[in-house]
């Protein structure tokens, strides 16, 4: 807000005029003189609007984003991201400074325009670009591009250094619909069959993966203190990941939403019963070598399983007993799957496989939804149908 002070016969107008990328504030002055002959009432009235002009003035200026983009984006990670972010989603939006800072990283924060990062969208989209498929990138990996470059600019605009973000006027490119895979009921039981030959722990961890729909991270995240055995209830409350600079480390969940209590059925809690058994028996015969982190699924040591680890296990299980493999992620769409079918509304699978959102749980399974109301409009029919041979009948 700007103010005055009256200096003599004269006025010097202050008003701030953003920060600096240190988070300095920028203060701006002028000093303006009423003409001779002025009342006290007529200076007020006119020192009124000049402070109004040099606010407006301020506030237009953009002094502190001749900063470039690259140098502003290590300054948002440390002062932003580092603060806010999780460790896994600040490693992979450093991933994306090097195609962002080729295309922008060298053009100063108040000189980059919509057309500048529509541009940049639109190459991550030509052939070639994806070295693995010789294609462009997917429209999901284009949108955290995006994403990234837009934080970077709302931080700048939050700290006064710039007034627009250029990237609210850019257009995306239509996802595609991706193929979901995963078992089928038949499938589906029997791997579960197969399972049952598997040891302890990968029998209650995929068992546990089946009936929960639980993330990889939130799996690998289980304590004992969270297994509520009598009343057949698991509290999700935080998630195991791995990044190569922290290495194994214990976070919160994806979302606010992730965190959860599930009621799972007895043969979840029969499985847990006997790796629990497992489990102690293992600790007494390690003695001092075993390190108590009081999770579920543990290396040999008792330390936090890799998160690696149960992909790497799932291949080679899947590969022995001539099933399909579909990674690990499958078996959360199994279990939505499953939910589904069984008559379940959307708010409740939703709130089960943690989703931050209801649109999310209809984006990813709106085919399944579909089809449970078609059957469920074709259970009507047939109802009906049955009901009028009765009364042809009577």
């Amino acid at each position: 807000m700007a103010y005055a002070e009256k200096r003599g016969e004269s006025y010097r107008l202050r008003a701030s005029c953003g920060y600096t990328a240190d988070g300095r504030q920028i203060q701006r002055s002028k000093t303006w003189k009423p003409a001779p002959g002025m009342s006290e009432k007529k200076i007020q009235k006119e020192l009124e609007k000049e402070l109004l002009r040099f606010q407006e003035e301020c506030e237009s200026c953009t002094m502190s984003g001749d900063i470039k983009f690259s140098v502003f984006a290590e300054q948002w990670f440390s002062e932003y991201a580092a603060k806010k972010l999780k460790a896994s989603s600040i490693q992979r939006m450093r991933k994306y400074t090097e195609r962002v800072n080729q295309a922008i990283g060298h053009l100063r924060m108040d000189k980059i325009t919509p057309r500048h990062i529509q541009q940049f969208l639109n190459n991550l989209s030509e052939p070639g670009i994806n070295q693995t498929t010789g294609g462009g990138l997917a429209p999901k990996t284009i949108k955290e591009y995006r994403s990234f470059i837009s934080s970077v600019f709302q931080y700048a605009i939050r700290m006064g250094m710039v007034r627009d973000n250029p990237c609210r006027n850019t257009v995306l490119p239509e996802p595609k619909g991706k193929e979901i895979h995963c078992y089928t009921l038949e499938e589906t039981q029997l791997f579960l069959e197969a399972l049952e030959a598997a040891p302890v722990m990968w029998r209650a961890f995929f068992t546990l993966a089946v009936y929960s729909g639980f993330r990889r991270g939130e799996l690998l995240g289980l304590e004992w203190q969270d297994i509520q055995f009598e009343d057949r209830i698991i509290n999700v409350s935080r998630a195991s990941y791995y990044t190569p600079a922290d290495g194994v480390y214990t976070d919160t969940p994806k979302t606010a939403g992730s965190r959860r209590c599930l009621r799972l059925p007895q043969v979840v809690f029969d499985a847990l019963k006997q790796l629990r058994i497992s489990q102690a028996e293992t600790r007494l015969s390690m003695g001092d070598q075993w390190h108590d982190s009081g999770r579920l699924f543990t290396g040999w040591d008792g330390k936090p399983l890799h998160p690696n680890a149960p992909y790497n296990w799932l291949s080679r299980f899947c590969n022995r007993n001539n099933l399909p493999f579909y990674g690990i992620h499958q078996f959360r769409h199994i279990n939505a799957s499953l939910q589904i079918a069984s008559g379940a509304d959307i708010k409740t699978v939703s709130a089960n496989l943690g989703h931050s959102t209801v649109s999310t749980t209809l984006n990813i399974y709106a085919h399944a939804f579909d089809e449970a109301r078609a059957k469920a409009s074709e259970g009507v029919g047939e109802l009906l149908a049955k009901q009028q041979k009765k009364v042809r009948h009577a």
